[in-house]
């Protein structure tokens, strides 16, 4: 444990007095050097990381604000109709109500894992300033989603013991977060330290895993089959949470990808060909995983939905993707089966909260469900 005494023991000599007379004075040693934005880099930067301004990266803090600017609660949405639907035998399909516990196993804990991976290894990798506000806001983000999974699961009554646990107990899930893992525990070392090729492309293959894969691959079955509710009336509560997410998480992928490209072009030497093809490997394997999630949580058609409906869909996002971090196109001729969830991203929440917000403030264990 720290002393007093031990800081004072292991403090520095004390310097020099400065001279009396200021032109004696050398200006470069009596004022520490100012950051310039010049000089400023995404990872392995000099700068001092607590001076956010000059910008270099506007796209960072422009992120930020719109991220301020999308705040949400959980609390906010109503879910007595929620309630309502679940408690009724005749409300949902025993396929339906497979789907929505399906859905919350995995996120309950999803993004528990995205913050994890935040807070403990990618933010103290990353030197520029503006890109660790930003980091911020997305880490508080991540904590709203789980408050709202938290918050559905509480209003309906679910067994939390078995949503909470679903990512060690389904296999489909399961899966998925050990795909992720060995990402987050590389960034998560404390021995971890950029400044390397090795070590340099370790943090951007863990970068891209979380924006592309993560968040901007394995959610989508889940935010589909969830909205795909909404759009027939059902589980609207839940459905309205999922499309704030949905938002909050589309900025999430978009700003990965914006540092990834950024990290490419101040980092040339880490875009290999060996490197690339590793890349592609990692996106063929996502698309799997998620099909086969796809499977487990629809294994017979619903709310004309289909597993076979997915493989399309995630191979177009896959595509998608892989285009917008330099690399070719991974599968032949896919076209996205769902426009209308290009449309929910763009949702504009002032107008969806002046028709349903709750007026006084209520937990879902408040709810009445009677």
């Amino acid at each position: 444990m720290l002393s007093w005494d031990d800081e004072a023991a292991s403090a520095p000599a004390a310097r020099p007095p400065m001279p009396v007379n200021a032109s004696e004075a050398a200006p470069e040693a009596a004022v520490a050097k100012r950051v310039h934005a010049d000089d400023k880099r995404i990872i392995n930067g000099k700068t001092d990381v607590n001076q956010l301004v000059p910008f270099k990266y506007k796209w960072a803090w422009d992120k930020y604000l719109a991220g301020c600017a999308n705040h949400w609660m959980p609390q906010e949405v109503n879910m007595q109709r929620d309630i309502e639907l679940w408690k009724n035998p005749n409300g949902l399909t025993d396929d339906e109500r497979r789907l929505v516990k399906r859905n919350l196993g995995f996120f309950v804990t999803a993004d528990s894992l995205a913050a994890n991976n935040i807070v403990l290894g990618t933010y103290r990798h990353i030197t520029a300033p503006e890109c660790r506000q930003y980091l911020l806001r997305q880490a508080f983000e991540e904590a709203i989603h789980t408050h709202a999974y938290q918050y559905i699961v509480e209003s309906l009554g679910l067994d939390e013991a078995e949503i909470f646990n679903a990512y060690n107990e389904v296999k489909s899930i399961r899966d998925k977060d050990e795909f992720l893992i060995p990402f987050i525990n590389t960034l998560t070392d404390p021995a971890f330290t950029t400044g390397t090729i090795e070590n340099d492309q370790k943090l951007l293959k863990s970068l891209i895993v979380f924006a592309c894969l993560m968040e901007g691959l394995f959610f989508y079955v889940g935010f589909t089959q969830i909205l795909a509710l909404g759009r027939q009336n059902k589980m609207m509560g839940a459905a309205e949470q999922y499309q704030y997410i949905l938002r909050d998480e589309s900025m999430h992928c978009n700003f990965g990808i914006d540092l990834i490209n950024t990290i490419k072009m101040e980092n040339p030497l880490l875009w290999t060909a060996a490197f690339k093809d590793e890349i592609k490997q990692l996106f063929l394997k996502a698309v799997d995983l998620e099909y086969a999630y796809a499977e487990d949580t629809m294994p017979r058609g619903v709310l004309g939905l289909n597993a076979t409906m997915f493989k399309g869909y995630l191979r177009f996002i896959a595509n998608r993707r892989a285009q917008q971090i330099g690399l070719d196109a991974l599968f032949a001729q896919e076209e996205n089966p769902f426009p209308w969830m290009s449309e929910m991203i763009d949702l504009k929440k002032e107008r969806n909260f002046f028709e349903t917000r709750v007026t006084e403030y209520q937990t879902g264990g408040a709810l009445n469900w009677e």
